[in-house]
Protein backbone atom coordinates (compact mmCIF):
# COMPACT_ATOMS: atom_id res chain seq x y z
CA UNK A 1 0.00 0.00 0.00
CA UNK A 2 1.34 3.18 -1.18
CA UNK A 3 -0.46 6.60 0.13
CA UNK A 4 0.10 9.73 2.26
CA UNK A 5 -0.86 9.54 5.59
CA UNK A 6 -1.78 13.26 6.62
CA UNK A 7 -1.63 13.33 10.47
CA UNK A 8 -3.96 13.58 12.87
CA UNK A 9 -3.06 16.83 13.42
CA UNK A 10 -3.83 18.18 10.66
CA UNK A 11 -7.18 15.82 10.32
CA UNK A 12 -8.49 17.30 13.54
CA UNK A 13 -7.99 20.85 12.27
CA UNK A 14 -9.40 20.41 8.71
CA UNK A 15 -12.07 18.53 10.33
CA UNK A 16 -13.09 21.65 12.70
CA UNK A 17 -12.40 24.10 9.86
CA UNK A 18 -14.33 22.53 7.33
CA UNK A 19 -17.51 19.98 8.25
CA UNK A 20 -20.96 21.10 8.76
CA UNK A 21 -21.75 18.54 11.13
CA UNK A 22 -22.42 20.12 14.54
CA UNK A 23 -21.70 16.41 16.14
CA UNK A 24 -18.70 16.14 14.50
CA UNK A 25 -17.56 19.11 15.50
CA UNK A 26 -18.16 18.41 19.12
CA UNK A 27 -16.39 15.37 18.60
CA UNK A 28 -12.66 16.56 17.17
CA UNK A 29 -13.49 19.35 19.83
CA UNK A 30 -12.10 16.96 22.56
CA UNK A 31 -8.81 16.63 21.18
CA UNK A 32 -8.02 20.75 21.19
CA UNK A 33 -7.58 23.01 23.47
CA UNK A 34 -8.99 26.76 23.21
CA UNK A 35 -7.16 29.61 24.79
CA UNK A 36 -7.21 34.01 24.93
CA UNK A 37 -5.08 35.03 21.64
CA UNK A 38 -1.70 36.35 23.67
CA UNK A 39 -1.65 39.62 21.92
CA UNK A 40 -5.06 40.91 22.26
CA UNK A 41 -5.90 38.77 25.67
CA UNK A 42 -8.97 37.43 24.09
CA UNK A 43 -10.50 41.25 23.27
CA UNK A 44 -10.39 40.79 19.84
CA UNK A 45 -9.11 43.96 18.33
CA UNK A 46 -5.64 45.50 17.46
CA UNK A 47 -3.62 47.04 20.18
CA UNK A 48 -4.30 50.73 18.63
CA UNK A 49 -7.77 50.57 19.20
CA UNK A 50 -7.64 49.17 22.37
CA UNK A 51 -5.05 52.17 23.55
CA UNK A 52 -8.32 53.98 23.65
CA UNK A 53 -9.52 53.71 27.04
CA UNK A 54 -13.22 55.58 28.74
CA UNK A 55 -13.57 55.72 32.47
CA UNK A 56 -10.27 53.94 32.53
CA UNK A 57 -11.12 51.05 30.40
CA UNK A 58 -10.57 49.91 26.75
CA UNK A 59 -13.71 48.41 24.86
CA UNK A 60 -12.76 44.95 25.59
CA UNK A 61 -12.51 45.51 29.45
CA UNK A 62 -16.35 47.43 29.04
CA UNK A 63 -17.54 44.62 27.15
CA UNK A 64 -16.92 41.98 29.49
CA UNK A 65 -18.46 44.17 32.59
CA UNK A 66 -21.98 42.97 33.59
CA UNK A 67 -24.93 44.94 32.33
CA UNK A 68 -25.78 46.26 35.86
CA UNK A 69 -22.08 47.15 36.10
CA UNK A 70 -22.27 49.10 33.06
CA UNK A 71 -24.76 51.37 33.60
CA UNK A 72 -23.59 52.30 36.95
CA UNK A 73 -20.48 53.33 35.49
CA UNK A 74 -22.54 55.18 32.53
CA UNK A 75 -25.08 57.51 34.65
CA UNK A 76 -22.56 59.73 36.27
CA UNK A 77 -21.13 60.63 32.47
CA UNK A 78 -25.14 60.92 31.50
CA UNK A 79 -26.26 62.59 34.28
CA UNK A 80 -22.92 65.51 33.52
CA UNK A 81 -21.27 64.80 37.05
CA UNK A 82 -18.47 62.78 35.72
CA UNK A 83 -15.39 62.27 37.42
CA UNK A 84 -12.74 65.17 38.02
CA UNK A 85 -10.90 64.35 34.89
CA UNK A 86 -13.36 64.38 32.45
CA UNK A 87 -14.80 66.93 33.82
CA UNK A 88 -11.45 68.88 32.91
CA UNK A 89 -11.49 67.25 29.69
CA UNK A 90 -15.02 68.51 28.81
CA UNK A 91 -13.65 72.31 30.20
CA UNK A 92 -11.24 72.13 27.06
CA UNK A 93 -13.63 70.46 24.71
CA UNK A 94 -17.34 71.53 25.70
CA UNK A 95 -18.33 69.93 22.00
CA UNK A 96 -16.49 66.41 23.15
CA UNK A 97 -18.17 66.63 26.32
CA UNK A 98 -21.77 67.31 24.90
CA UNK A 99 -21.51 64.32 22.55
CA UNK A 100 -20.14 62.12 25.10
CA UNK A 101 -23.36 63.22 27.82
CA UNK A 102 -25.50 62.38 24.38
CA UNK A 103 -23.64 59.19 23.81
CA UNK A 104 -23.69 57.77 27.66
CA UNK A 105 -27.71 58.97 28.02
CA UNK A 106 -28.83 56.63 24.97
CA UNK A 107 -26.52 53.78 26.03
CA UNK A 108 -28.00 54.26 29.82
CA UNK A 109 -31.97 54.05 28.16
CA UNK A 110 -31.20 50.89 26.45
CA UNK A 111 -29.27 49.40 29.45
CA UNK A 112 -32.22 50.61 32.40
CA UNK A 113 -34.31 48.21 29.57
CA UNK A 114 -32.40 45.15 29.64
CA UNK A 115 -31.98 45.47 33.41
CA UNK A 116 -35.43 45.88 33.90
CA UNK A 117 -36.20 42.23 31.89
CA UNK A 118 -33.68 41.08 34.69
CA UNK A 119 -30.60 40.68 32.23
CA UNK A 120 -28.12 42.70 33.92
CA UNK A 121 -26.03 39.80 34.82
CA UNK A 122 -25.42 39.07 31.38
CA UNK A 123 -22.34 41.52 29.48
CA UNK A 124 -21.85 42.77 26.07
CA UNK A 125 -19.73 40.30 24.86
CA UNK A 126 -21.79 37.10 26.15
CA UNK A 127 -21.63 34.77 22.91
CA UNK A 128 -25.75 34.15 21.75
CA UNK A 129 -25.22 30.53 21.40
CA UNK A 130 -24.88 30.13 25.22
CA UNK A 131 -27.87 32.25 26.09
CA UNK A 132 -31.31 30.46 26.67
CA UNK A 133 -34.04 31.18 24.99
CA UNK A 134 -36.16 33.05 27.63
CA UNK A 135 -32.92 35.14 27.93
CA UNK A 136 -32.63 35.21 23.88
CA UNK A 137 -36.56 36.18 24.08
CA UNK A 138 -36.06 38.84 26.83
CA UNK A 139 -33.15 40.30 24.63
CA UNK A 140 -35.18 40.69 21.14
CA UNK A 141 -38.30 41.95 23.30
CA UNK A 142 -36.00 45.25 24.47
CA UNK A 143 -35.03 46.34 21.23
CA UNK A 144 -38.65 46.75 20.76
CA UNK A 145 -39.51 48.55 23.78
CA UNK A 146 -36.60 50.95 22.12
CA UNK A 147 -37.35 51.17 18.89
CA UNK A 148 -40.55 53.81 19.00
CA UNK A 149 -42.38 51.76 16.69
CA UNK A 150 -46.68 51.69 17.01
CA UNK A 151 -49.50 49.70 15.48
CA UNK A 152 -46.95 46.41 15.45
CA UNK A 153 -48.68 43.22 16.16
CA UNK A 154 -45.90 41.02 18.34
CA UNK A 155 -46.71 37.41 18.82
CA UNK A 156 -44.44 35.83 21.91
CA UNK A 157 -44.16 32.26 22.80
CA UNK A 158 -44.07 31.49 26.58
CA UNK A 159 -42.30 34.20 27.15
CA UNK A 160 -42.37 33.58 30.52
CA UNK A 161 -40.52 30.30 30.40
CA UNK A 162 -37.61 29.92 32.67
CA UNK A 163 -38.57 33.11 34.78
CA UNK A 164 -38.63 33.52 38.54
CA UNK A 165 -41.61 35.09 39.69
CA UNK A 166 -39.83 38.31 40.57
CA UNK A 167 -38.23 38.44 36.58
CA UNK A 168 -42.04 37.92 35.15
CA UNK A 169 -42.84 41.18 36.64
CA UNK A 170 -40.55 42.96 34.95
CA UNK A 171 -41.62 41.64 32.04
CA UNK A 172 -45.01 42.07 32.46
CA UNK A 173 -43.97 45.72 32.39
CA UNK A 174 -42.28 46.19 29.78
CA UNK A 175 -45.07 44.21 27.25
CA UNK A 176 -47.14 46.89 29.51
CA UNK A 177 -45.31 49.06 27.50
CA UNK A 178 -45.23 47.60 24.12
CA UNK A 179 -48.97 48.08 24.75
CA UNK A 180 -49.44 51.43 25.75
CA UNK A 181 -46.77 52.72 22.52
CA UNK A 182 -50.11 51.54 20.49
CA UNK A 183 -48.81 47.52 19.46
CA UNK A 184 -50.86 44.46 19.62
CA UNK A 185 -49.65 41.65 21.82
CA UNK A 186 -50.70 37.91 21.75
CA UNK A 187 -49.03 35.44 23.70
CA UNK A 188 -49.11 32.22 24.07
CA UNK A 189 -49.10 31.36 28.29
CA UNK A 190 -49.11 28.88 30.86
CA UNK A 191 -48.13 31.52 33.72
CA UNK A 192 -51.11 32.45 35.65
CA UNK A 193 -49.89 35.45 36.88
CA UNK A 194 -49.42 36.65 33.11
CA UNK A 195 -52.72 35.26 31.84
CA UNK A 196 -54.63 37.48 35.13
CA UNK A 197 -52.96 40.63 33.14
CA UNK A 198 -54.28 40.11 29.77
CA UNK A 199 -57.12 42.24 28.61
CA UNK A 200 -58.57 39.21 26.39
CA UNK A 201 -58.17 35.24 26.83
CA UNK A 202 -58.41 32.95 24.15
CA UNK A 203 -58.60 29.56 26.04
CA UNK A 204 -58.09 26.28 23.54
CA UNK A 205 -59.21 23.09 24.13
CA UNK A 206 -60.34 21.27 26.05
CA UNK A 207 -58.08 18.51 25.98
CA UNK A 208 -54.88 18.08 24.15
CA UNK A 209 -54.06 16.32 21.04
CA UNK A 210 -57.09 15.15 19.21
CA UNK A 211 -59.23 16.15 22.12
CA UNK A 212 -58.60 19.62 21.51
CA UNK A 213 -58.47 22.30 18.97
CA UNK A 214 -61.50 23.86 19.83
CA UNK A 215 -62.11 27.71 20.76
CA UNK A 216 -63.58 27.19 24.35
CA UNK A 217 -63.71 30.92 24.92
CA UNK A 218 -62.66 34.17 23.90
CA UNK A 219 -63.26 37.39 25.58
CA UNK A 220 -62.14 39.00 28.81
CA UNK A 221 -61.13 36.90 31.52
CA UNK A 222 -63.86 37.34 33.76
CA UNK A 223 -65.87 36.03 31.22
CA UNK A 224 -64.17 32.38 31.32
CA UNK A 225 -65.44 31.66 34.85
CA UNK A 226 -68.87 30.43 33.41
CA UNK A 227 -67.00 27.72 30.64
CA UNK A 228 -67.53 24.67 32.50
CA UNK A 229 -65.27 22.82 30.08
CA UNK A 230 -61.94 24.80 30.51
CA UNK A 231 -59.35 23.55 32.46
CA UNK A 232 -57.58 26.51 32.51
CA UNK A 233 -60.74 28.34 34.77
CA UNK A 234 -60.24 26.27 37.61
CA UNK A 235 -56.51 27.58 38.15
CA UNK A 236 -57.64 31.01 37.18
CA UNK A 237 -59.91 31.90 39.86
CA UNK A 238 -59.16 29.30 42.76
CA UNK A 239 -57.09 31.00 45.40
CA UNK A 240 -53.81 29.34 45.75
CA UNK A 241 -53.94 26.39 48.05
CA UNK A 242 -51.16 24.73 50.14
CA UNK A 243 -50.37 21.66 50.10
CA UNK A 244 -52.31 19.22 52.33
CA UNK A 245 -49.37 16.99 53.56
CA UNK A 246 -46.37 17.54 55.68
CA UNK A 247 -43.10 17.61 54.15
CA UNK A 248 -40.88 14.82 54.83
CA UNK A 249 -37.68 14.56 57.13
CA UNK A 250 -34.52 13.74 54.79
CA UNK A 251 -33.16 10.36 56.19
CA UNK A 252 -29.90 11.56 55.13
CA UNK A 253 -27.61 14.32 53.64
CA UNK A 254 -25.37 14.73 50.49
CA UNK A 255 -22.50 17.36 51.83
CA UNK A 256 -20.85 19.19 49.01
CA UNK A 257 -17.98 21.50 49.75
CA UNK A 258 -15.65 23.94 48.18
CA UNK A 259 -18.25 24.21 45.15
CA UNK A 260 -16.75 26.84 42.23
CA UNK A 261 -18.62 27.28 39.00
CA UNK A 262 -20.01 30.42 36.83
CA UNK A 263 -21.01 32.84 39.89
CA UNK A 264 -20.41 30.19 42.40
CA UNK A 265 -17.61 30.26 44.61
CA UNK A 266 -16.20 28.27 47.02
CA UNK A 267 -19.87 27.42 48.15
CA UNK A 268 -20.78 24.77 50.68
CA UNK A 269 -23.82 23.47 50.05
CA UNK A 270 -26.16 20.39 52.13
CA UNK A 271 -28.82 18.63 49.97
CA UNK A 272 -31.43 16.43 51.63
CA UNK A 273 -31.81 12.39 50.67
CA UNK A 274 -35.15 10.86 50.52
CA UNK A 275 -37.35 13.58 50.17
CA UNK A 276 -38.70 16.34 47.25
CA UNK A 277 -36.70 19.54 46.97
CA UNK A 278 -36.95 22.17 44.68
CA UNK A 279 -33.97 24.83 44.55
CA UNK A 280 -35.36 28.34 43.50
CA UNK A 281 -33.75 32.00 42.66
CA UNK A 282 -34.53 34.59 40.11
CA UNK A 283 -32.72 34.20 36.57
CA UNK A 284 -29.06 33.94 36.67
CA UNK A 285 -28.65 33.76 40.45
CA UNK A 286 -26.54 30.05 40.09
CA UNK A 287 -29.02 27.52 40.44
CA UNK A 288 -28.60 25.55 37.06
CA UNK A 289 -25.11 26.06 37.76
CA UNK A 290 -25.20 24.18 41.32
CA UNK A 291 -27.55 21.70 40.40
CA UNK A 292 -27.47 20.59 36.62
CA UNK A 293 -23.68 21.30 36.58
CA UNK A 294 -21.72 20.49 39.58
CA UNK A 295 -24.01 18.48 41.27
CA UNK A 296 -24.41 16.38 38.31
CA UNK A 297 -20.68 15.87 37.41
CA UNK A 298 -19.68 15.30 41.53
CA UNK A 299 -21.92 12.90 41.84
CA UNK A 300 -21.66 10.93 38.26
CA UNK A 301 -18.17 10.60 39.10
CA UNK A 302 -18.41 9.41 42.77
CA UNK A 303 -20.52 6.46 41.08
CA UNK A 304 -17.66 5.84 38.63
CA UNK A 305 -19.58 6.99 35.64
CA UNK A 306 -18.52 10.33 33.65
CA UNK A 307 -20.98 12.85 32.76
CA UNK A 308 -20.21 16.06 31.60
CA UNK A 309 -21.63 19.23 33.23
CA UNK A 310 -24.10 21.15 30.97
CA UNK A 311 -22.18 24.38 29.50
CA UNK A 312 -24.66 25.76 27.18
CA UNK A 313 -25.31 25.08 23.35
CA UNK A 314 -21.86 26.89 22.48
CA UNK A 315 -18.75 25.16 21.20
CA UNK A 316 -16.34 25.24 23.90
CA UNK A 317 -13.61 26.53 21.83
CA UNK A 318 -16.11 29.33 21.12
CA UNK A 319 -16.60 30.13 24.70
CA UNK A 320 -15.22 33.78 26.15
CA UNK A 321 -13.08 31.64 28.77
CA UNK A 322 -12.56 28.38 30.89
CA UNK A 323 -15.47 26.77 32.28
CA UNK A 324 -13.65 26.40 35.96
CA UNK A 325 -15.09 23.89 38.17
CA UNK A 326 -14.22 22.91 41.47
CA UNK A 327 -15.89 21.03 44.62
CA UNK A 328 -15.73 17.78 45.98
CA UNK A 329 -18.31 15.63 48.14
CA UNK A 330 -18.03 15.19 51.77
CA UNK A 331 -20.50 12.91 52.64
CA UNK A 332 -23.31 11.11 51.81
CA UNK A 333 -23.33 8.99 48.89
CA UNK A 334 -23.56 5.75 50.84
CA UNK A 335 -27.05 6.30 50.20
CA UNK A 336 -27.11 7.42 46.55
CA UNK A 337 -26.25 4.24 44.16
CA UNK A 338 -27.48 5.32 41.03
CA UNK A 339 -27.79 8.81 38.98
CA UNK A 340 -30.52 10.00 36.61
CA UNK A 341 -30.29 13.56 34.55
CA UNK A 342 -33.96 14.09 33.37
CA UNK A 343 -33.33 16.70 31.12
CA UNK A 344 -34.66 18.76 27.98
CA UNK A 345 -32.04 17.67 25.58
CA UNK A 346 -33.93 15.46 22.28
CA UNK A 347 -34.56 12.35 22.63
CA UNK A 348 -33.03 12.08 19.00
CA UNK A 349 -31.34 13.84 16.55
CA UNK A 350 -32.96 12.28 13.58
CA UNK A 351 -37.00 11.58 12.39
CA UNK A 352 -36.04 7.61 13.10
CA UNK A 353 -36.15 8.40 16.89
CA UNK A 354 -39.59 8.20 18.31
CA UNK A 355 -41.46 8.06 21.12
CA UNK A 356 -41.96 4.36 20.61
CA UNK A 357 -38.55 3.81 20.05
CA UNK A 358 -37.02 5.45 23.17
CA UNK A 359 -39.83 4.06 25.43
CA UNK A 360 -39.58 0.79 24.53
CA UNK A 361 -42.63 0.68 23.55
CA UNK A 362 -42.16 -0.06 20.09
CA UNK A 363 -40.47 -3.55 20.69
CA UNK A 364 -43.32 -5.02 22.49
CA UNK A 365 -45.32 -4.06 18.98
CA UNK A 366 -42.94 -5.21 16.88
CA UNK A 367 -43.14 -8.67 18.44
CA UNK A 368 -46.71 -8.72 18.65
CA UNK A 369 -46.57 -8.50 14.66
CA UNK A 370 -44.68 -11.24 14.32
CA UNK A 371 -46.44 -13.74 16.11
CA UNK A 372 -49.58 -13.21 13.89
CA UNK A 373 -50.74 -16.22 11.88
CA UNK A 374 -49.48 -14.38 8.62
CA UNK A 375 -46.10 -13.49 10.03
CA UNK A 376 -45.56 -16.98 11.05
CA UNK A 377 -46.90 -18.65 7.44
CA UNK A 378 -44.29 -15.95 6.04
CA UNK A 379 -41.37 -16.48 8.67
CA UNK A 380 -41.38 -13.37 9.44
CA UNK A 381 -39.82 -12.15 12.74
CA UNK A 382 -40.09 -8.88 14.71
CA UNK A 383 -36.80 -7.34 13.34
CA UNK A 384 -38.94 -7.28 9.82
CA UNK A 385 -41.39 -4.88 11.54
CA UNK A 386 -38.76 -2.12 12.08
CA UNK A 387 -38.00 0.71 9.94
CA UNK A 388 -34.29 0.53 10.58
CA UNK A 389 -33.96 -2.68 8.95
CA UNK A 390 -33.83 -3.24 5.07
CA UNK A 391 -35.95 -6.60 4.62
CA UNK A 392 -38.86 -4.15 5.71
CA UNK A 393 -38.73 -0.90 5.21
CA UNK A 394 -39.41 0.90 2.36
CA UNK A 395 -36.21 1.04 0.13
CA UNK A 396 -36.81 4.55 -1.47
CA UNK A 397 -36.91 6.99 1.61
CA UNK A 398 -35.17 3.90 3.63
CA UNK A 399 -37.50 3.55 6.62
CA UNK A 400 -37.66 7.41 6.87
CA UNK A 401 -40.92 7.99 5.22
CA UNK A 402 -40.01 11.10 3.06
CA UNK A 403 -37.52 12.16 0.89
CA UNK A 404 -34.90 15.38 0.73
CA UNK A 405 -35.54 17.29 -2.20
CA UNK A 406 -32.88 19.48 -2.63
CA UNK A 407 -33.09 22.89 -4.18
CA UNK A 408 -31.22 25.35 -6.55
CA UNK A 409 -30.42 28.32 -4.50
CA UNK A 410 -33.02 27.33 -2.35
CA UNK A 411 -32.79 24.98 1.04
CA UNK A 412 -33.43 21.65 0.43
CA UNK A 413 -37.38 20.26 1.31
CA UNK A 414 -38.55 17.69 2.57
CA UNK A 415 -42.06 15.76 1.00
CA UNK A 416 -43.39 12.28 1.56
CA UNK A 417 -41.78 9.23 -0.49
CA UNK A 418 -43.77 8.58 -3.59
CA UNK A 419 -43.59 4.94 -2.79
CA UNK A 420 -44.91 4.41 1.21
CA UNK A 421 -46.75 7.35 1.21
CA UNK A 422 -44.82 8.15 4.49
CA UNK A 423 -45.47 4.92 5.70
CA UNK A 424 -41.82 3.95 5.85
CA UNK A 425 -42.84 0.30 4.81
CA UNK A 426 -42.86 -1.72 1.84
CA UNK A 427 -46.27 -3.39 0.62
CA UNK A 428 -45.20 -6.84 1.75
CA UNK A 429 -44.91 -5.85 5.30
CA UNK A 430 -47.79 -3.78 5.63
CA UNK A 431 -50.15 -6.85 4.43
CA UNK A 432 -49.48 -7.99 7.79
CA UNK A 433 -52.23 -6.75 10.24
CA UNK A 434 -52.34 -6.81 13.93
CA UNK A 435 -56.34 -6.33 14.63
CA UNK A 436 -57.02 -5.08 11.40
CA UNK A 437 -54.53 -2.52 11.03
CA UNK A 438 -50.99 -2.40 10.27
CA UNK A 439 -47.62 -1.41 11.44
CA UNK A 440 -47.72 1.76 9.77
CA UNK A 441 -51.44 2.29 11.07
CA UNK A 442 -50.58 1.70 14.98
CA UNK A 443 -47.47 3.64 14.78
CA UNK A 444 -50.02 6.67 13.51
CA UNK A 445 -51.81 6.28 16.49
CA UNK A 446 -51.89 8.17 19.39
CA UNK A 447 -50.96 7.51 23.06
CA UNK A 448 -54.72 7.25 24.17
CA UNK A 449 -56.21 5.87 21.26
CA UNK A 450 -53.54 3.12 21.61
CA UNK A 451 -54.42 2.30 25.35
CA UNK A 452 -57.49 1.23 24.00
CA UNK A 453 -56.23 -0.80 20.82
CA UNK A 454 -53.96 -3.02 22.91
CA UNK A 455 -56.02 -3.17 25.80
CA UNK A 456 -55.11 -7.03 26.20
CA UNK A 457 -51.55 -6.52 26.48
CA UNK A 458 -50.40 -5.78 29.68
CA UNK A 459 -46.74 -4.71 29.03
CA UNK A 460 -47.56 -2.50 26.16
CA UNK A 461 -50.61 -0.81 28.49
CA UNK A 462 -48.10 -0.33 31.27
CA UNK A 463 -45.76 1.85 28.62
CA UNK A 464 -48.92 3.80 27.59
CA UNK A 465 -50.22 4.16 30.77
CA UNK A 466 -47.27 5.96 32.38
CA UNK A 467 -47.13 8.21 29.33
CA UNK A 468 -50.75 9.26 29.80
CA UNK A 469 -50.07 9.96 33.96
CA UNK A 470 -47.14 12.87 32.55
CA UNK A 471 -49.51 13.93 30.38
CA UNK A 472 -48.64 12.91 26.83
CA UNK A 473 -51.57 10.98 25.97
CA UNK A 474 -52.03 13.34 22.86
CA UNK A 475 -48.88 12.44 20.86
CA UNK A 476 -48.48 9.47 18.14
CA UNK A 477 -46.37 6.61 19.20
CA UNK A 478 -44.48 7.10 15.50
CA UNK A 479 -44.31 10.82 15.99
CA UNK A 480 -40.38 11.80 14.73
CA UNK A 481 -37.98 13.11 17.99
CA UNK A 482 -37.91 16.17 15.76
CA UNK A 483 -41.25 17.36 16.26
CA UNK A 484 -40.94 17.28 19.58
CA UNK A 485 -40.71 20.10 22.37
CA UNK A 486 -38.12 20.10 25.11
CA UNK A 487 -40.33 19.61 27.93
CA UNK A 488 -42.34 16.57 26.17
CA UNK A 489 -38.64 15.19 25.23
CA UNK A 490 -38.22 15.47 29.25
CA UNK A 491 -41.65 13.83 30.22
CA UNK A 492 -40.89 10.96 27.50
CA UNK A 493 -37.83 10.27 29.80
CA UNK A 494 -39.31 10.50 33.06
CA UNK A 495 -42.05 8.07 31.78
CA UNK A 496 -39.22 5.78 30.73
CA UNK A 497 -37.29 5.84 33.71
CA UNK A 498 -41.13 5.36 35.27
CA UNK A 499 -41.61 2.17 34.04
CA UNK A 500 -38.60 0.57 35.58
CA UNK A 501 -38.70 -1.43 38.94
CA UNK A 502 -37.80 0.86 41.47
CA UNK A 503 -34.43 0.11 43.26
CA UNK A 504 -34.67 2.85 45.58
CA UNK A 505 -31.55 4.93 46.70
CA UNK A 506 -31.87 6.76 42.84
CA UNK A 507 -30.78 11.10 42.69
CA UNK A 508 -33.35 12.31 40.03
CA UNK A 509 -31.89 15.68 39.03
CA UNK A 510 -34.68 17.62 37.29
CA UNK A 511 -34.10 21.41 35.18
CA UNK A 512 -37.12 23.51 34.89
CA UNK A 513 -39.17 20.77 34.26
CA UNK A 514 -43.22 22.20 34.16
CA UNK A 515 -41.68 24.73 31.64
CA UNK A 516 -44.41 25.07 29.11
CA UNK A 517 -46.55 23.04 30.83
CA UNK A 518 -50.84 23.73 32.07
CA UNK A 519 -51.17 24.14 35.53
CA UNK A 520 -53.33 20.70 35.13
CA UNK A 521 -50.26 18.95 33.45
CA UNK A 522 -47.94 20.43 36.33
CA UNK A 523 -50.22 18.13 38.80
CA UNK A 524 -49.47 15.09 36.82
CA UNK A 525 -45.54 15.93 36.80
CA UNK A 526 -45.33 16.33 40.06
CA UNK A 527 -48.16 13.02 41.53
CA UNK A 528 -45.32 11.16 39.14
CA UNK A 529 -42.40 12.78 41.44
CA UNK A 530 -43.85 12.23 44.14
CA UNK A 531 -44.65 8.43 43.32
CA UNK A 532 -40.39 8.27 43.02
CA UNK A 533 -40.25 9.86 46.44
CA UNK A 534 -42.47 7.68 48.33
CA UNK A 535 -40.05 4.54 46.54
CA UNK A 536 -37.61 5.96 48.24
CA UNK A 537 -35.53 7.97 45.99
CA UNK A 538 -34.40 11.72 46.15
CA UNK A 539 -35.76 14.43 43.21
CA UNK A 540 -33.96 17.45 43.30
CA UNK A 541 -35.97 19.96 40.49
CA UNK A 542 -34.65 23.41 39.80
CA UNK A 543 -38.09 25.20 39.38
CA UNK A 544 -39.74 28.60 39.18
CA UNK A 545 -43.20 27.23 39.87
CA UNK A 546 -44.55 28.03 43.31
CA UNK A 547 -47.18 25.27 43.33
CA UNK A 548 -44.42 23.04 42.80
CA UNK A 549 -41.95 25.04 45.24
CA UNK A 550 -44.87 24.88 48.06
CA UNK A 551 -45.34 21.16 47.53
CA UNK A 552 -42.41 20.13 47.95
CA UNK A 553 -40.14 19.17 51.14
CA UNK A 554 -37.20 21.06 51.02
CA UNK A 555 -36.78 24.03 49.74
CA UNK A 556 -32.89 25.84 48.39
CA UNK A 557 -33.20 29.47 47.52
CA UNK A 558 -29.83 30.83 45.47
CA UNK A 559 -29.39 34.48 45.28
CA UNK A 560 -30.32 37.04 46.65
CA UNK A 561 -29.66 38.61 42.51
CA UNK A 562 -28.18 37.41 39.30
CA UNK A 563 -24.77 37.21 38.40
CA UNK A 564 -22.19 38.51 40.47
CA UNK A 565 -24.96 39.52 43.53
CA UNK A 566 -26.17 35.60 43.54
CA UNK A 567 -24.49 32.21 44.05
CA UNK A 568 -24.84 32.17 47.84
CA UNK A 569 -27.68 29.86 49.28
CA UNK A 570 -29.60 32.99 51.17
CA UNK A 571 -32.77 30.50 52.83
CA UNK A 572 -32.90 27.00 53.06
CA UNK A 573 -35.57 24.86 55.10
CA UNK A 574 -39.37 23.89 54.36
CA UNK A 575 -41.22 25.61 52.24
CA UNK A 576 -43.28 27.36 54.99
CA UNK A 577 -39.77 28.66 56.57
CA UNK A 578 -38.41 29.53 53.50
CA UNK A 579 -41.40 31.45 52.80
CA UNK A 580 -40.90 33.44 55.99
CA UNK A 581 -37.03 34.42 55.15
CA UNK A 582 -36.53 38.37 54.41
CA UNK A 583 -33.02 37.84 52.21
CA UNK A 584 -35.11 35.46 49.99
CA UNK A 585 -36.62 37.35 47.16
CA UNK A 586 -38.93 34.10 46.65
CA UNK A 587 -40.50 34.33 49.62
CA UNK A 588 -42.72 37.03 49.11
CA UNK A 589 -43.73 34.38 46.45
CA UNK A 590 -44.18 31.57 48.02
CA UNK A 591 -45.91 33.71 51.41
CA UNK A 592 -49.05 33.47 49.20
CA UNK A 593 -49.32 29.94 49.09
CA UNK A 594 -49.50 29.84 52.82
CA UNK A 595 -51.70 33.27 53.41
CA UNK A 596 -48.49 34.43 55.35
Amino acid sequence: YMGTFTGAKKHVLQTFANTQSASMKRRVAQYMVGTDCPVCDGKRLRREALSVRFADLDIGEMSRLPMNRLAAIMEPYAEGTSPDEARMTAADHPEKAVVAERIACDLVERLRVLLDLGLGYLSLDRATPTLSPGELQRLRLATQVRSNLFGVVYVLDEPSAGLHPADTESLLVALDQLKQSGNSLFVVEHDLDVVRRADWIVDVGPAAGELGGEILYSGPPEGLRRIAASHTRRYLFAPPSPPEREPRTPHAWLRLAGVTRNNLHDLDVELPLGVFTTVTGVSGSGKSSLVSQVLVELVSRHLGHEVDAEVGEADELEAAAPVTLGGRITGGMEAVKRLVVVDQKPIGRTPRSNLATYTGLFDHVRRLFASTKAAKARRYDAGRFSFNVAKGRCETCEGEGFVMVELLFLASVYTPCPTCHGARYNARTLEITYRGKNIAEVLGLTVDGAWDFFEDEPHVRRALEVLRQVGLGYLRLGQPATELSGGEAQRIKLATELQRAQRGNTLYVLDEPTTGLHPSDVEKLVAQLDGLVEAGNTVIVVEHDMRVVAGSDWVMDVGPGAGDEGGRIVAAGTPRQVATSRRSRTAPYLARYFGL
